[in-house]
């Protein structure tokens, strides 16, 4: 018989042992074990959504290697992510199959979040200062954008450093000059892009203006000032115009940019630009520079031989009747109007390099005459000529302002004045005459449109000729040629052709070749 004490020991070890193998749970997947699995973790059961729209749950045991290392948790039992209704999962190990009887629930189908437009409507919902500063602030900020890039211009203009832009849509019509162009000389320059002769494009004459340098002032008058300029080695002459005489700039600038205007008793045009300095506009003019400046400097100075002042005398006369001279166009390229000076005297004449040619300067107060309609083109302009070169018909106002032959002539009787300056300034046999402006001996050194028609108009007096030209051949065709220019008659005057064929008959009498 089995002592009393050895059955209350079985007793004690069969209440602490457990003999049984694990938790049993239910397995849809274990057919082979009757649905049902063992495991020392817990029972799982998930309920998911499928993509046809059904539902599947699924039954399963987890290990307990598998086990959160805190609380016992899995983290596939974990609650489902509340803002995602694929699928939703419980764990329980308090009794075996106890999973069957579990049933995974989804979020309620009310569970919703706050949409977009709401936010967007709360966050839409400004104040009066908050609207007014979404409105002005942009506004502000781009005003302030564009005042900087002003202020930022004005200063590079001013500096000079604004250079045209590097490249155009239509390079044919507008070319500019390219950082790597090899043209060396304004002359090689003009040769290139001006094959009309009425200048350089407009994009050039900008790059060119912006990058030169003003050296020194080499005259003033009442249209402003000239001074010597550099570009790129080269010397210049920039004439710089006051803000009241702009028509005068733009109609010497037009004038120049004739087309087939360019001669070599012309003055070469460079280039037209204004330029803002910070307290005014200054409107430049940039030509070719002439060391030995006008012919009035040049003949105070200079003692002339008769070589020279035929010299001087026909180019200045090839210059006056290239631009007389109508040039008719095809009808490819147009032609060249006839165009009368105005305001021809020794001042708007300089003599070229060479000492013995001149070219003829200032054609702010200049006429074109159109062919087609026969008309006069002339620009309002309240600048009027020098009283003391004005013909007759001029000073008495009597010139037919409609017939362009009417200034032509003017600008004869002008170049007859002029013609006087220079042989005054011819030595012969040792004996030359001081150089004086004409009717110096007359009317005051600033004469007023009244002395001058006195003189001239009434009295009908003309600049007086020394009777020692008579004796001596060369000085005795100037003195015909200038009398035949400053006839009271405008119609009985030379014609600029006939001025030059007689100039060309005095140098081969004295041998000349030019």
């Amino acid at each position: 018989m089995i002592p009393y004490y050895l059955l209350a020991c079985l007793f004690l070890i069969s209440s602490f042992t457990d003999f049984s193998t694990g938790l049993k749970c239910y397995c849809e997947e274990c057919t082979d074990r009757n649905q049902t699995c063992e495991t020392t973790g817990l029972c799982l059961t998930l309920r998911a959504y499928r993509k046809d729209g059904t539902i599947k749950i699924r039954y399963r045991c987890i290990e307990k290697v598998d086990l959160g290392p805190l609380d016992g948790d899995v983290f596939e039992c974990l609650t489902s992510n509340p803002m995602a209704s694929i699928s939703s999962k419980l764990c329980c190990n308090d009794e075996d199959f106890c999973n069957k009887h579990l049933f995974p629930t989804f979020p309620p189908p009310t569970t919703r979040f706050p949409e977009i437009r709401d936010s967007v409507e709360q966050r839409l919902t400004f104040g009066t200062l908050e609207l007014v500063g979404l409105i002005a602030g942009p506004v502000v900020l781009v005003s302030v954008f564009f005042v900087i890039c002003f202020l930022s211009y004005r200063q590079c203009q001013q500096q000079g450093i604004c250079m045209a832009p590097k490249s155009v849509s239509d390079g044919e019509t507008q070319p500019f000059m390219q950082p790597g162009q090899t043209t060396d000389t304004l002359r090689e320059m003009i040769m290139e892009y001006s094959g009309s002769g009425s200048g350089l494009p407009l994009l050039v004459q900008r790059t060119i203006a912006r990058q030169i340098q003003l050296v020194e002032i080499i005259g003033k008058g009442r249209y402003g000032e000239v001074w010597r300029g550099r570009w790129r080695a080269e010397n210049v002459a920039v004439k710089i115009f006051s803000s009241r005489e702009e028509r005068s700039w733009i109609r010497e600038a037009e004038i120049y940019q004739t087309v087939m205007l360019r001669h070599e008793n012309i003055l070469g045009f460079i280039a037209a630009d204004n330029k803002d300095n910070g307290t005014w506009t200054q409107l430049w003019l940039i030509t070719d520079y002439h060391a030995n400046g006008s012919l009035f400097d040049y003949l105070n100075r200079t003692v002339l031989s008769t070589t020279q002042m035929i010299r001087l005398a026909m180019s200045a006369a090839c210059g006056l009747a290239h631009l007389h001279m109508d040039i008719v166009g095809t009808e490819i390229h147009a032609g060249k109007p006839a165009i009368a000076h105005r305001d021809l005297k020794s001042k708007n004449i300089l003599v070229r390099n060479d000492g013995v040619s001149c070219c003829i300067a200032d054609l702010g107060l200049a006429v074109r005459h159109d062919p087609v309609t026969d008309a006069v083109d002339i620009a309002p302009n309240n600048r009027v000529g020098t009283k003391r070169y004005m013909a007759p018909e001029v000073l008495s106002d009597t010139i037919s302002m409609n017939q362009f032959d009417s200034f032509k002539r003017a600008d004869v009787y002008s170049f007859g004045l002029v013609l006087w300056e220079i042989t005054r300034r011819c030595s012969v046999g040792g004996i030359v005459e001081d150089y004086q402006l004409p009717f110096y001996d007359i009317v005051p050194s600033d004469p007023s449109l009244e002395d001058m028609k006195k003189v001239v108009c009434d009295d009908r007096q003309r600049p007086g000729i020394p009777n020692r030209w008579q004796t001596i051949e060369s000085l005795k065709v100037m003195s015909r040629l200038m009398r035949e220019c400053w006839y009271h008659n405008p119609a009985a005057r030379l014609t600029t052709l006939r001025i030059k064929k007689s100039l060309d008959n005095l140098a081969k009498a004295e041998d000349m070749k030019f």
